[in-house]
């Protein structure tokens, strides 16, 4: 009975080789659970409630995927989202990170109505390929820049200047001149640095060498590493069950996120989710041999559970939850049915006992982590048409502004009003879809009416 509703036999696989794929699978995408509290600690949620979030959320949306699909992709908290929620939910001026959740909640609702309206596709289409490929560039150099941040490996030098004593009045809040700062190098000495390069050696080295689960493997190390160099303190360790008392579930604040300053959030979440979602599955189905030319019956099944997840996440306290390209590596080891998600949800859920080993985990040790996943992500650079100015000049705008203006949307605005001016001034406005005339639109308006 198991065999026939998984369609093992159909899908030429075995219940012990998706049990293999499920576990490799999460093996590769386990980072995921030292890498986000770390992320998202400055936002006002404790690491505790952030890790349980992500072990419920991630566990219960891949079996859900699995049961409901049949597919073989894991989900957990999606990582350029998650970078993206950080900065906004800043507890130092940002906003709160209830207001946030909500905001997630939202997009994941409007993830689900364009999803079984089908305008999901339409958006996809709207935007061009170089755009798209220019997002996934800018996400990783933002996550890279907060990983470079988060070990000090970069930091900011201040010169003074007239508007330094403002800022200080205004107890550290406030816009310095562009001449008052550089970026700079960070003290390598330093040992929260210096555990930093040292992992991300490490990885480098282990994925060089095509070792599955390379970035848990040196998360690991580099704590390891970290004990004599006095950044990871054993004697606050105890071994016991998580308590719940922190968790911030149902806490979001859905009716803050409904207010016309949050329109650029709320579009953020959804935007970037939609083409992420897509890409990954399109991928990933192709890779499973489940899909053809980008179209299948099981990726619009897939984006309805992907969607419901979004909603989910913010439920539970974490961003977007979204499907994972590690899935690849389980498909890559023969996972062709939902058996391997099912696993691979199973394994997030047992993990909550292994939260007191999690938090062992310095900040420095998950850096190198941030750091790769950027690296990953600007190889679809080269899918970019730069002998085009009017290609070239846009997905270059979305590029460098989201790491340099701290802000996924900031580039992604960008992009898409230079796309579309450049292509109506220069006559090629037929290689503009309605749509991104839409949304040059709804941009200009949000940027000119909120700013």
């Amino acid at each position: 009975m198991l065999k026939k509703f998984f369609k093992i036999r159909e899908r030429n696989t075995s219940i012990s080789t998706e049990i293999i794929a499920g576990v490799t699978t999460f093996v590769t995408m386990a980072y995921v659970l030292a890498v986000l509290p770390a992320m998202l600690s400055g936002t006002g949620l404790s690491k505790e409630s952030i890790f349980l979030a992500t072990c419920l959320g991630a566990g219960f949306v891949s079996i859900a995927m699995g049961l409901f699909v049949n597919f073989s992709v894991a989900l957990a908290p999606g990582m350029g989202l998650s970078a993206y929620f950080a900065t906004i939910a800043n507890q130092h001026g940002g906003i709160p990170w209830d207001v946030a959740l909500g905001a997630v909640f939202i997009s994941g609702i409007i993830f689900l109505i364009l999803t079984v309206t089908k305008v999901r596709q339409l958006l996809v289409e709207a935007i061009p390929d170089s755009m798209k490929h220019a997002i996934t560039v800018g996400i990783g150099l933002f996550i890279a820049v907060i990983g470079l941040k988060m070990c000090g490996l970069v930091g900011i030098n201040l010169h003074l200047g007239p508007s330094l004593s403002g800022v200080s009045h205004a107890q550290g809040f406030g816009h310095i001149m562009g001449f008052e700062w550089d970026l700079l190098l960070g003290k390598i000495t330093e040992p929260n640095t210096l555990l930093a390069i040292i992992g991300l050696g490490i990885i480098g080295i282990l994925i060089s060498h095509n070792v599955r689960g390379a970035i848990l493997i040196g998360i690991i190390a580099a704590t390891i590493i970290g004990i004599p160099m006095g950044l990871v303190n054993l004697h606050d360790f105890h071994f016991a069950l998580p308590t719940f008392s922190n968790f911030k579930v149902n806490s979001l604040n859905i009716k803050g996120a409904l207010n016309a300053t949050m329109i650029s959030v709320i579009f953020t979440f959804t935007f970037v989710g939609l083409m992420d979602t897509f890409g990954t599955l399109v991928s990933t189905a192709h890779k499973a041999k489940l899909a053809t030319g980008g179209k299948s019956p099981i990726i619009g099944k897939a984006m309805f559970v992907d969607a419901a997840g979004a909603s989910l996440g913010a439920f539970l306290g974490v961003p977007t939850l979204t499907v994972y390209l590690e899935s690849a590596s389980g498909i890559a080891a023969g996972g062709r049915t939902g058996i391997t998600a099912i696993v691979v949800g199973l394994l997030f859920l047992s993990a909550i006992v292994l939260s007191p080993i999690f938090k062992l985990i310095p900040d420095a040790a998950t850096a190198p982590a941030l750091i790769v996943v950027g690296a990953f992500m600007i190889t679809s650079s080269k899918e970019i048409n730069f002998d085009d100015f009017t290609e070239s000049l846009p997905a270059f705008l979305t590029i460098i502004l989201m790491p340099l203006t701290y802000n996924i949307a900031n580039g992604i605005s960008a992009g898409i009003v230079f796309y579309t001016l450049l292509k109506v001034i220069t006559g090629k406005y037929r290689q503009v879809h309605w749509l991104m005339y839409f949304l040059c639109a709804l941009i200009l308006w949000r940027y000119i009416s909120f700013n």
